[in-house]
């Protein structure tokens, strides 16, 4: 299987059973990413060069005004999509996979998780994981050590509050906090 078949293969959602080819490459490609990361993250590089970082972990130019602060784990790098002037504090941890895509103008809080992937449910086939991706919209805040799950769409000017489970779907310009998130506030 071919890498480029690979990733279009779970962006498209598609299961990863144990043992597959499909598992055995996405072992491969995380090797790849945990090397670029272990690099961004082992000493101090100026901001141009973690663009360039980025720019390899990802495999497309990093759009400007991107800004990250180490250390940042990802476990593909591929599968995330990056809007103009997003902003990455530390600590982050993307699981990609089923594919992140921040909007313009998007900032993430210290010890953000995002995560792109659920096992099965059926105990038999629970080493195997079905991908489903983390979408936020232009403008949106994600707070210090939110956890956003499979499957959810943030929209555009949302605020996720620190510490937020995040299930289901945002609104845009709506205030969600908790555990699961919940809507507190809109944004006029």
């Amino acid at each position: 299987m071919e890498r480029t078949e690979y990733l279009e293969r779970l962006l498209a959602g598609e299961a990863v059973e144990a043992g597959s080819e499909m598992h055995l490459m996405m072992h491969d490609i995380s090797q790849e990413a945990i090397r670029i990361c272990m690099d961004i993250n082992s000493t101090y590089h100026a901001p141009d060069e973690i663009a360039a970082l980025m720019a390899e972990l990802t495999g497309r130019p990093v759009p400007d005004g991107f800004a990250l602060f180490p250390p940042f784990n990802a476990d593909c790098g591929k599968n995330i999509f990056l809007g103009r002037n997003v902003f990455v504090n530390s600590g982050c941890k993307f699981q990609d996979q089923g594919g992140i895509y921040l909007g313009d103008g998007c900032l993430i809080g210290h010890n953000v998780v995002m995560a792109t992937l659920n096992h099965h449910m059926d105990p038999a086939r629970r080493g195997g994981m079905v991908p489903q991706p983390v979408r936020l919209g232009n403008d949106v805040w994600v707070g210090s050590g939110a956890i956003i799950l499979p499957g959810v769409t943030i929209g555009d000017g949302a605020v996720v509050a620190a510490g937020a489970v995040v299930t289901k779907d945002v609104p845009a310009r709506t205030v969600v906090a908790g555990t699961p998130a919940r809507v507190i506030k809109r944004i006029e």
